[in-house]
């Protein structure tokens, strides 16, 4: 009965972990999601992910300010809007190709974390970060309150955004512009939406989230931040914008998988499951988001017809 019990408490803590390491995920894919909906491909989420992730977490740590954690999201917000504006500067305003801009992007972000890193902290950051919060009452639910109700207020605020960018982008003035830009430019253009605009501010929106994203993985899922911590999440971010058909609620079951795969070798490791009575090598499972990934763009291509038909190209005034 108490090893059940302790077993019990062990698949309760590895889903909850489950949930906050979608955080990531989702802040960056929505992002995302809201870039490629106005028309542009920003494949350089993975470099805003790390310069939030370091600037949030230096800023907080004894090696930087000792700032509030509040502060370092704000620095990492605001080092995601500065990066998305440069996107947005390269691929809209000097309409470079937006996906080799996103990958320089992305080089860009690595190089200067890791140089940053290096000069700034020569070691290992590590920061107290953000603390858990439980619901009043729902977190006191058997089983559900401790997978459910007992996250950081990042994990709580990624799933929030879901409904309230399904909101803005069906209910808003803004969001149906977005719309109307990644479908038809030419057509939003002749009605007075200012299309350069529009793309200009959902890139950055991306670049912010994206820079949260970064800073949920630091401040709040691991507390540290190493050289290349993202570890191709960034990229998996944009993966899941296909896999979830530009739909914000199916991008959210799509980081919901990605983290459960990402996290698989903790079930395996509690479940103690082995093939022919030998343990799955580690190394084997931690692949398997990434070979995900791969499929998912593989079958990304029966949902082409729901790509914003504007996706990665340039719009001039007076084209036809």
């Amino acid at each position: 009965m108490e090893s059940s019990r302790t077993l019990l408490d062990i698949l309760i803590a590895a889903s909850g972990l489950t949930l906050a390491a979608a955080t990531p995920f989702l802040f960056a894919a929505l992002g995302e999601l809201f870039a490629q909906r106005s028309g542009v491909l920003n494949l350089g989420v993975e470099g805003i992910m790390l310069m939030g992730a370091f600037t949030s977490v230096f800023v907080i740590s004894d090696k930087g300010f000792n700032a509030h954690p509040a502060v370092g999201l704000l620095v990492a917000m605001l080092v995601g809007a500065l990066m998305g504006l440069m996107m947005a500067f390269v691929s809209v305003t000097l309409q470079a190709e937006q996906g080799i801009s996103g990958i320089g992007l992305t080089l860009f972000g690595q190089g200067m974390s890791t140089l940053l890193f290096r000069v700034l902290a020569a070691g290992v950051i590590v920061a107290g970060g953000v603390e858990k919060i439980d619901l009043p009452v729902l977190s006191n639910l058997p089983v559900l309150g401790s997978i459910f109700f007992h996250q950081d207020i990042l994990t709580y605020a990624a799933f929030a955004l879901v409904p309230i960018s399904v909101w803005v982008l069906n209910r808003t003035t803004w969001g149906l512009q977005v719309r109307a830009v990644g479908q038809n430019p030419q057509a939003a253009d002749s009605m007075g939406v200012n299309v350069a605009r529009v793309r200009y501010s959902a890139v950055i929106l991306g670049g912010v989230l994206a820079g949260v994203a970064g800073a949920s993985l630091s401040m709040a899922l691991t507390g540290v931040f190493q050289e290349n911590m993202t570890a191709g999440r960034g990229f998996i971010a944009v993966a899941l914008v296909y896999f979830g058909g530009w739909s914000p609620w199916k991008v959210m079951a799509g980081a919901l998988l990605f983290s459960a795969a990402n996290n698989l070798q903790i079930w395996v490791q509690v479940l103690d499951v082995r093939v022919a009575g030998a343990a799955i090598p580690p190394n084997l499972l931690i692949m398997l988001p990434y070979v995900l990934t791969i499929v998912v763009l593989i079958f990304a291509r029966e949902r082409q017809r729901r790509e914003p038909a504007a996706l990665t190209k340039p719009f001039e005034r007076g084209e036809n």
